[in-house]
């Protein structure tokens, strides 16, 4: 009988250790995340790289953007004129000549009236230097309307004569100004012209491109609105756009209306200086009761020479035009075009010369025309229908 040899038990085979992975490795692929959880984040990241690409290009364009606006602004209050000039001449190649020609057209208009007034300044500047020299030798003479006075015109003469009628006194007010702030405020105004020089240039060269391009900024813009807000974004748009053109006819062209009918008036009234104290009318005439204090500086230098009478019917008269311009033309232009009530016209107009300046003339009403518009659609229930 053959002895059988024992063998060992056999001992359990141990499981494999798998090898380690880096880290890396280990983490959730995005490309195996849910579509909804994908789609969400990248929709949060997009919003996020477009606020600050806006922010960035914000900030590098700050000092640009009021000329922008102003570029902007031109083209909307230009374009139904710059429209029948484009039916009446083609484009042709590569459409360079008809816009050259508009915004010539354009900086001949703004440009022209600087030129007249510098020159008719230059021109007075002779007589400024020669009033300053005989004010350092013999002082200010009193002025004839004092003794016109009907009371007190003996004793507001004999002041002017004790204080500003002699040669000590003249020097004396001479000598305040000093020659280094007048220095310096100089150099400030001619750095402001120059700045402002430069960015007018670069509002010509923007309202260019937008007449050069005109179909295709509309049509992009449009798309915009409607792609961000609906139909409601299109409306708000076009509603906007209508109040700048209205803003533009009842300012611009009725300011412009009084300065012509009122310099005709201080022609006639015998007002030194008609024709630039009538460019000072229509520009102070564009700003609610601008026209006013135009006025009040006529009249003031008909009394200061001697001419009550005209300078009564110059008050006279600038109280009627204007009368007749703030409480009919105006809201009949700008509220007809916007269907907006005056009362938001006029605080649009403040408020908007308070904060951005003269731009704010067509930002104020068209940023109320917006704000009127968005409130009717929701108490009047059409937002539901957009």
């Amino acid at each position: 009988m053959k002895s059988q040899s024992l063998s060992p038990p056999m001992q359990p085979l141990a499981a494999p250790v798998p090898p380690s992975r880096p880290l890396s490795e280990t983490r959730p692929d995005p490309s195996h995340l849910p579509p909804v959880e994908r789609a969400k984040g990248q929709g949060v990241a997009r919003v996020f790289l477009v606020l600050a690409l806006a922010a960035l290009g914000i900030w590098i364009l700050h000092e640009f953007l009021p000329a922008l606006a102003w570029a902007v602004v031109l083209a909307i209050a230009l374009g139904p004129l710059y429209a029948r000039l484009e039916r009446a001449f083609p484009r042709t190649g590569h459409n360079i000549l008809l816009p050259s020609l508009a915004v010539l057209a354009v900086a001949l208009v703004f440009l022209v009236p600087l030129v007249v007034l510098g020159v008719q300044a230059a021109r007075e500047a002779h007589d400024v230097a020669e009033f300053v020299r005989k004010a350092e030798e013999s002082g200010i003479p009193a002025p004839e309307f004092l003794n016109r006075l009907p009371y007190g015109a003996a004793q507001a003469t004999a002041w002017w004569n004790d204080n500003l009628g002699h040669a000590k006194a003249g020097s004396e007010i001479l000598r305040r100004f000093d020659n280094g702030t007048v220095i310096g405020t100089g150099r400030n105004v001619g750095r402001e012209v120059v700045h402002r020089l430069v960015l007018f240039g670069f509002s010509l060269v923007a309202l260019f491109f937008l007449f050069r391009e005109r179909e295709t900024v509309r049509r992009q813009a449009l798309t915009a609105c409607d792609r961000l807000f609906g139909p409601r974004g299109e409306r708000i748009g076009r509603q906007m756009v209508a109040s700048v053109h209205g803003t533009v006819d009842g300012l611009v062209l009725v300011g412009l209306g009084e300065g012509v009918i009122l310099g005709i008036v201080y022609y006639f009234a015998g007002v030194p200086h008609p024709v630039l104290l009538g460019a000072f009318t229509a520009v102070a005439a564009m700003i609610p009761f601008g026209a006013a204090l135009a006025i009040a500086i006529a009249a003031l230098l008909l009394v200061a020479a001697g001419s009550v009478t005209a300078a009564l019917v110059v008050a006279a008269a600038g109280l009627v035009v204007t009368f007749v311009a703030d409480h009919f033309i105006r809201p009949a232009l700008i509220g007809g075009t916007t269907k907006l009530p005056f009362l938001w016209v006029l605080l649009g107009i403040l408020g908007g010369v308070e904060t951005f300046g003269l731009l704010g003339l067509f930002l104020g009403p068209a940023v109320m025309a917006a704000l009127v518009l968005l409130w009717r659609e929701f108490t009047e229930g059409q937002d539901r229908r957009a």
